[in-house]
């Protein structure tokens, strides 16, 4: 691995977050009366959001997310196509994806999406997408190899993905942001998401989720 376990403990460790947890809970649909306001979910911490959408929708969506999650994976399979199609592409959703690596592996692809994306929201959600979509290639298998193959398709050489997967200062900025994720707003489990503030954890349908989202359309 580029990025060592040892050099995540340490970062992670040295902003409260080496209990990270390896496994998942159990991720029944539970929605909490938000404890928070929609303003502390909508606050970037230390990483510019990457969102889609108007910034003038009237619902807005944050999913915390780990690369290495299979239930994430899922939702960006089977659930989010339709909630582009349907609700941002038609400026009533703007959706933000915040990073919530549940281990080293999601870290990486976490770093691996900001550097191929340079800040262009579109081409970090593309990212994110495939990256979820060959889970079962990088994540169990060769997983720096499979991300520098990644990388050097999405026009980085492979000195600059060694390059990104060694930023501290990326490293760094990812565990503040779970830090305030997991302290701030309780998130504990991917995927989590916020929708105007209240809280929904665990896998959740398209059904479901345009049922929610139509409520506030019509509140």
């Amino acid at each position: 691995m580029i990025v060592t376990r040892r050099a995540l403990t340490t970062t992670l460790s040295l902003t409260g977050l080496a209990a990270l947890l390896i496994g998942f809970s159990p991720l029944q649909l539970i929605t909490e009366a938000a404890a928070q306001t929609a303003a502390d979910v909508a606050k970037p911490v230390s990483l510019p959001d990457m969102a889609l959408g108007s910034d003038k929708a009237p619902v807005t969506i944050t999913e915390f997310a780990s690369m290495t999650c299979p239930h994430c994976a899922v939702f960006s399979e089977k659930v989010f196509p339709q909630i582009k199609k349907e609700f941002i592409d038609t400026g009533k959703v703007r959706y933000i994806f915040r990073e919530f690596p549940l281990d080293i592996k999601a870290a990486a692809g976490s770093m691996l999406a900001r550097c191929i994306a340079n800040g262009d929201a579109q081409k970090y959600f593309a990212v994110n997408e495939l990256l979820f979509r060959q889970q079962g290639d990088w994540v169990i298998k060769d997983t720096a190899e499979t991300l520098t193959r990644i990388g050097k398709q999405a026009g980085l050489s492979a000195e600059q993905v060694d390059a990104c997967l060694k930023d501290q200062s990326l490293l760094d900025k990812i565990a503040a942001d779970q830090k305030y994720a997991s302290e701030v707003l309780k998130v504990d489990s991917t995927p989590t998401f916020f929708i105007n503030g209240e809280k929904i954890k665990g896998e959740i349908t398209f059904e479901e989720l345009s049922k929610k989202i139509n409520s506030l359309l019509k509140s």
